[in-house]
């Protein structure tokens, strides 16, 4: 089938194309952007947008999520992250089904289309059920079962991980596999080492928290007998595609170690916040030629996944902490969003911007908003001002998957009952 969007106003994040272009027309043909130019005729079969006077982005890349935990949202005021996870978190998801991961991945891919986020990186467990629930929604995804071994389960993690590997690497359009490390405070070196060993046998991206707070710094040093983090990094993740999540407490010594190993950056600024936690100068990184990407953590700690509020903070934040009102400009936000999440996935080659080959993931915006007129600047606008509700249509590997607002696959009255179920069976929330 083939798609054609008419007369939209162009981002596309492509660096070979203008910032912003007018009247420009985008022909889909099956899962991939075959044409983008003015005045592209239409055929009897095609499938007509018509967005004119609309706006049309690459979807946003969400690089740190929990997407079965939906339904945690709003459980962590007041916690500390070791304590809300220890506490609340982890004794709930010891008894949760696989059905549950289902219905609470489901509810994540509903949020994140309705917000404008077309791909996931996930960091969670029961990956069958997420791989059921991401091919249900069509989002696109990247996936693991994580691993550690504070609590002596490590080789049934392994087991578990290893079976994700054969079953579903490759076996899928829009679904990825990486090996996912809870954190360096609560895996062992011995952990660390065989996760690594994995993900260089296959060929996979790592996925890790990484100095999300204060206290971690010093849990990791008791856990590797007075190491300091940057020496563990140093002597495991040389030649890794790793991506770290939050890294609100890098030393000097983690900057000059993530520059020469190529270690990318989740920034998540929304949960670290919530969490206490401080805020990564994620400005500092950007000077040290280190890709930062933008997470929002799951929605028990990081609120929703709308990557728009995401992005307002981190620009609000980067500004306000420096004194300096001329970093990161609007479009520079974008890009951390768009094509710096797929270079953090390894993927800017597919996705990440639009461009004739590249993978049909985009959305359509309506700005039309009494808050978002008159428009003077179109990146500030989108970056300050636009909101997840503002996106009408999402379409994700060539298929519309929102439509004027309404999902295509799910029912999201289903969804939201079947959830409103699970933590009816919890009286900790």
């Amino acid at each position: 089938m083939k798609i054609l969007i008419k007369n939209c106003n162009l981002i596309s994040m492509d660096e070979k194309r203008e910032k912003f272009e007018y009247a420009i027309d985008i022909l889909i043909n099956n899962n991939k952007i075959e044409k983008i130019e003015k005045n592209i005729t239409a055929e009897k079969n095609y499938k007509i947008i018509d967005a004119s006077n609309r706006y049309v982005l690459p979807g946003f890349i969400n690089t740190h999520a929990h997407i079965g935990m939906s339904i945690f949202r709003e459980s962590v005021d007041g916690y500390t992250t070791q304590d809300w996870l220890t506490e609340k978190i982890w004794p709930i998801e010891d008894n949760l089904t696989p059905e549950d991961v289902y219905y609470s991945s489901l509810l994540s891919c509903a949020e994140m289309i309705k917000t404008g986020t077309t791909t996931v990186n996930d960091h969670y467990f029961f990956p069958n059920s997420v791989i059921e629930a991401v091919n249900k929604s069509g989002i696109r995804a990247e996936l693991t079962r994580v691993v550690m071994d504070v609590d002596g389960k490590m080789e049934e993690r392994f087991s578990e991980l290893e079976s994700l590997i054969q079953n579903s690497n490759n076996k899928y359009d829009t679904i990825y596999i990486s090996v996912g490390i809870h954190g360096l405070y609560t895996a062992s070196g011995e952990c660390i080492k065989k996760a690594i060993e994995i993900s260089k046998k296959y060929d996979l991206n790592i996925h890790m928290h990484y100095l999300e707070n204060s206290k971690e710094s010093g849990d990791i040093s008791n856990n590797y007998n007075s190491s300091k983090p940057y020496e563990i990094v140093r002597k495991y993740f040389k030649d890794t595609n790793s991506i770290f999540a939050h890294c609100v407490k890098l030393t000097s010594e983690d900057f000059d170690v993530f520059k020469n190993y190529n270690i990318k950056v989740s920034h998540c600024p929304i949960s670290n916040l919530k969490l206490g936690c401080g805020i990564a100068d994620i400005t500092k990184m950007l000077e040290n030629n280190i890709i930062v990407s933008l997470g929002t953590d799951g929605q028990g700690s990081g609120c929703n996944l709308d990557m728009f509020d995401t992005m307002k903070f981190t620009g609000l934040l980067q500004k306000g902490i420096n004194e300096n009102p001329e970093l990161l400009p609007a479009y520079e936000i974008l890009k951390l969003a768009t094509i710096n999440g797929a270079k953090a996935l390894n993927k800017e080659n597919l996705i990440g911007s639009i461009s004739e080959g590249k993978l049909a993931d985009l959305i359509i915006l309506d700005l039309s908003d009494i808050t978002l007129q008159p428009i003077n600047d179109i990146f500030s606008n989108i970056v300050y001002n636009a909101k997840g509700s503002n996106v009408i249509t999402t379409i994700i590997n060539g298929k519309v998957v929102m439509d004027n607002r309404t999902l295509i696959n799910l029912d999201e009255t289903e969804i939201i009952e079947k959830c409103k179920n699970i933590l009816s069976k919890s009286s900790n929330l």
